[in-house]
């Protein structure tokens, strides 16, 4: 039997790592087209029972003020879990602006896809990947990283994808409580596509080169 309380301190959140299929609108279903498996869903259900109570401690609208989010931007959640930045964030870039939610597991596209039905969030679209977002080149304003680049099995792949479609001088937010400053600020600087704009309390943010 799996020990899930090992695995709860080693991980962090969900990471988008093996496997893939193509965007799907909020309802859809998605279906995976990798061999390889996400985490077991007795994990995601664990991790997403306690992220609502780290929620109710720290609201996920307080990391996002740091980012500088406005109406009308499309921002991609990489590595979004269970969904707890889709309301904040359709609150911040309201009707005219676009999100997308990528994971891996099928399980957190299923709960983002019922989080956007019940609130009747129309632009909310998920992504089932481990890399590829299927979008097009520099489209995005802002994208998201939390506590999954060091479960990445390819970071170097993921990074340029994050490049290709960030806008020139799009935003990539992040944040790895598995990583130093130090190495946070090597990895994404260290070929030239980042540049670090600033430090919060909670978040990096980096400029696209």
């Amino acid at each position: 039997m799996t020990d899930y309380s090992d695995v709860l301190q080693r991980r962090g959140k969900f990471p988008c790592l093996l496997a893939c299929c193509p965007v799907t609108r909020a309802g859809e279903n998605c279906e995976k087209t990798s061999v390889d498996k996400p985490e077991p869903n007795l994990y995601f259900k664990l991790m997403a029972f306690c992220y609502k109570f780290r929620d109710l401690f720290l609201p996920r609208m307080k990391i996002l003020d740091e980012v500088g989010i406005e109406p009308g931007f499309h921002v991609l959640d990489y590595g979004c879990g269970p969904g707890s930045y889709i309301v904040p964030l359709a609150e911040l870039v309201g009707k005219s602006g676009k999100i997308y939610a990528l994971d891996i597991h099928p399980l957190a596209i299923q709960m983002v896809q019922g989080i956007a039905s019940t609130k009747q969030l129309t632009n909310v679209e998920t992504i089932c990947s481990d890399c590829e977002t299927k979008l097009a080149n520099e489209s995005l304003d802002v994208v998201l990283l939390y506590d999954t680049f060091h479960d990445l099995g390819d970071p170097d792949s993921v990074i340029e994808e994050l490049h290709r479609v960030l806008k020139p001088s799009g935003i990539l937010s992040f944040t790895d409580h598995h990583m130093t400053e130090n190495q946070i600020v090597d990895r994404l600087t260290n070929r030239g596509l980042f540049s670090l704009l600033r430090k919060g309390t909670r978040t990096y943010t980096f400029c696209r080169e």
